[in-house]
């Protein structure tokens, strides 16, 4: 293995200054509430508003700014969400009555938390791709009651209209313009304005990635997202262009966003990183993708393609690519990713947008443990038991000398009383 591009190592100590200052936050929020809400939208966002929750006036208003094109594009790519979600949520199933032994019924309910709230950032840009994914999931999923909050476009107290219409399209009815690890604390505590939920689930920047690390517990979470990831591997026969063009799809996300080559030909990732180059000066987001480029970027040699996968597998990458021959053969090699991409015209950026899986991905090697968002993230699988007085009887004995064994008397005579009776 050779780095033809190496990422820089990361500074632990912004790390340790980070997590103070967030769990000052939190604590802050959960003795100030609204008060400290108010505080830190204006601080961060310059968001004065005093109402957090989106009116139906705003909501309303939203569809007029918003252009018919877009909204049809955003009712096109809804129903591809829930068409696949309904999919999802067929291979997840509950069953009863399942007679492991004579008298001996077992079951299992799939049942949806009863509260959640989805993250969805972007206050320098709308993404409404993000409100999207997160509500239609939850709400196919059965979900009760579902809160979302995103910040006001910077330096307002509006919420972008966009945003907007593709949340009331989702069918999100309780919106609220509030962002940052402040926006964590709330749903994890509860504010006067913000009745806390049982789970918080979506991406945001390192701040409430661990805003959600240290309130996890309180209430659930998805995963911690942290920025976003691409590991492409290619041989000599991929595309360079196509290749620097997927890298700088996710590099200009984030500053901190992580995009990698695994390459088994040295001619080819040279080429990459000079296409890299020669598209980032293209791009409007230059600023940002160059410095997550410089940064984070990497372009590895491997020595086989075994090697590749290896190293793809270490790396647990959101979003695997593979541009090589023969790709499909290997496919059963990888274990850890978010969303698997097979071949040159499976580009991520479909995904992102129009294809009907979720985006929300795990990233910081999460996808070791951890799949996407999906209908699964919202459901919890619940067993069920019922004996019959024979089968009660038959097991009495058995329960009650392991319950011995292990120094649990008491257990041992909540099965054997039952002979008693």
């Amino acid at each position: 293995m050779e780095y033809l591009k190496k990422a820089k190592p990361v500074d632990r100590q912004k790390q340790q200054n980070l997590e103070a200052e967030v769990h000052a936050i939190i604590r802050d929020v959960s003795a100030r509430g609204d008060r400290a809400l108010i505080e830190y939208n204006t601080q961060f966002d310059g968001n004065t508003r005093t109402s957090l929750r989106i009116s139906p006036e705003e909501i309303r208003r939203a569809y007029d700014l918003t252009s018919p094109a877009l909204i049809e594009d955003l009712k096109t790519t809804a129903q591809r969400l829930e068409d696949f979600a309904l999919k999802q949520k067929a291979s997840l199933h509950g069953f009863s009555d399942y007679e492991i032994s004579p008298g001996i019924f077992l079951g299992q309910k799939i049942i949806p938390v009863d509260s959640c709230c989805c993250y969805v950032p972007g206050g320098g840009y709308p993404l409404y791709s993000t409100a999207l994914m997160m509500g239609i999931t939850a709400r196919t999923a059965d979900v009760r009651r579902i809160a979302m909050c995103t910040p006001a476009v910077n330096g307002t107290d509006s919420v972008h209209p966009s945003t907007l219409v593709a949340m009331d399209i989702a069918g999100i009815r309780e919106i609220y313009a509030l962002s940052g690890a402040h926006a964590v604390a709330a749903f994890a505590c509860g504010t006067e304005q913000i009745e806390p939920v049982d789970m918080i689930v979506g991406p945001g920047n390192q701040y409430v990635t661990e805003a959600k690390r240290q309130c996890y517990g309180r209430i659930g979470i998805d995963f911690l997202a942290g920025p976003s990831e691409i590991l492409v591997i290619a041989d000599r026969e991929a595309d360079p262009a196509c290749i620097a063009a997927d890298l700088l799809s996710e590099s200009e996300h984030d500053s901190q966003a992580i995009a990698r080559l695994i390459t088994t030909d040295k001619t080819l990732g040279l080429e990459v990183i000079r296409q890299v180059e020669k598209q980032l000066p293209e791009l409007e987001t230059e600023d940002i993708a160059s410095a997550s480029w410089n940064t984070c970027g990497e372009v590895i040699l491997a020595d086989s393609l075994d090697d590749a996968c290896r190293l793809a597998n270490a790396f647990a990458p959101e979003h695997l690519v593979l541009q090589f021959a023969g790709a499909e053969a290997y496919t059963d090699k990888f274990k850890n990713y978010g969303s698997l991409f097979m071949g040159k015209y499976s580009a991520v950026v479909y995904s992102d947008y129009v294809n009907g899986i979720n985006h929300t991905l795990p990233t910081g090697k999460a996808a070791r443990y951890s799949g996407g968002v999906w209908i699964g993230t919202f459901s919890r699988v619940c067993t069920t038991q019922r004996l019959t007085k024979e089968a009660a009887h038959q097991v009495a004995a058995l329960a009650s000398h392991l319950a011995e064994g292990e120094g649990f008397p008491g257990h041992a005579n909540a099965a054997a009383i039952r002979l008693k009776s």
